[in-house]
């Protein structure tokens, strides 16, 4: 290096950018605490929601009373029944206070409600008048309050309701109120409860479609298809009883069948879908009663 050459200067380190110079955006404790509500009510309605309509959770004698004269909230009602029922099978006597209101409800304009009132009537044979109102109810407009009736008399010894026991093996048949296109359908195989929307028919182009509902909790055995055309009390889909409502009649036919009832009970021995083995065998326990009783 020449006297007359200077050494370049050497550069100073690099700054901090512009971009590193803005200061970074820390969550506030607001914030924090706004994130963690959130997160806390997305866990707590769910569990509230089934807190409020889960049939297990213990009603004090107060809340059982309130409960059974809420016609504004039938599950309530239904809670309440199912809690009395339970002091019922577990032989209860303060329960006895309530049994006028199970009488009242045998005529409940809500179905559910006159179902489950059927069903805990059977928890006390001694309870007066539940005999004859269980009676009275086997000519309920609805299939599943008969099927209840029959079985809550079948404890009292009462072999009246056999034929609403019987119906409860048979599938239930949905028909058409009016003639209308179909426009929308559950598919095959389904799972339904009572109450639950298999196909919705379209009456006129001027009204909305009519829901069409399942009579009983099952499966969908069979549903016409959209766009099909359905005559006035023509067939629209077949549902087949669920497992529960099987079990039931076949323990009841075991007690009281007789050999007319064998048609019906002879499918469910079978090994075909969705029958589970319990019931397979219970439908070979109940022919094999019924023939003993028959000899």
């Amino acid at each position: 290096m020449s006297a007359e050459q200077t050494p370049a200067p050497i550069p100073d380190p690099p700054g901090p950018s512009v971009a590193d110079s803005k200061p970074k955006r820390s969550v506030s404790r607001t914030q924090k605490l706004l994130f963690f509500a959130t997160g806390w009510l997305i866990v707590l309605m769910p569990f509230l929601f089934w807190w409020n309509t889960w049939f297990g959770r213990h009603l004090n004698d107060q809340q059982l009373t309130e409960y059974l004269h809420d016609d504004k909230k039938p599950r309530h009602i239904q809670h309440a029944l199912v809690q009395l029922g339970d002091r019922m099978s577990h032989a209860d006597a303060n329960a006895k206070q309530w049994y006028p209101d199970l009488l009242r409800l045998a005529t409940n304009p809500v179905e559910e409600v006159r179902n489950t009132d059927a069903w805990v009537m059977g928890q006390d044979t001694s309870g007066p008048g539940f005999h004859d109102s269980l009676l009275k109810m086997l000519q309920d407009q609805s299939p599943m309050v008969r099927g209840n009736a029959a079985l809550s008399l079948v404890r009292f010894g009462d072999s009246t309701g056999r034929p609403q026991i019987v119906a409860l093996l048979q599938p239930a048949q949905i028909t058409a109120s009016a003639a209308g296109t179909i426009v929308d359908t559950d598919r095959l195989g389904t799972a339904i409860h009572q109450g639950g929307l298999v196909a919705k028919l379209k009456i006129d182009e001027s009204s909305q479609p009519l829901e069409v509902r399942s009579p009983i909790p099952g499966r969908i055995r069979s549903v016409a298809q959209p766009g099909a055309k359905i005559a006035s009390g023509a067939e629209i889909a077949v549902i087949d009883p669920g497992t529960e409502q099987v079990w039931e009649a076949l323990r009841a036919l075991y007690l009281m069948g007789q050999p007319d009832d064998l048609p019906a009970i002879r499918p469910y021995e079978r090994d075909v879908p969705d029958v589970s083995n319990d019931v397979r065998q219970q439908a070979q326990e109940t022919e094999k009663a019924i023939e003993a009783r028959a000899r």
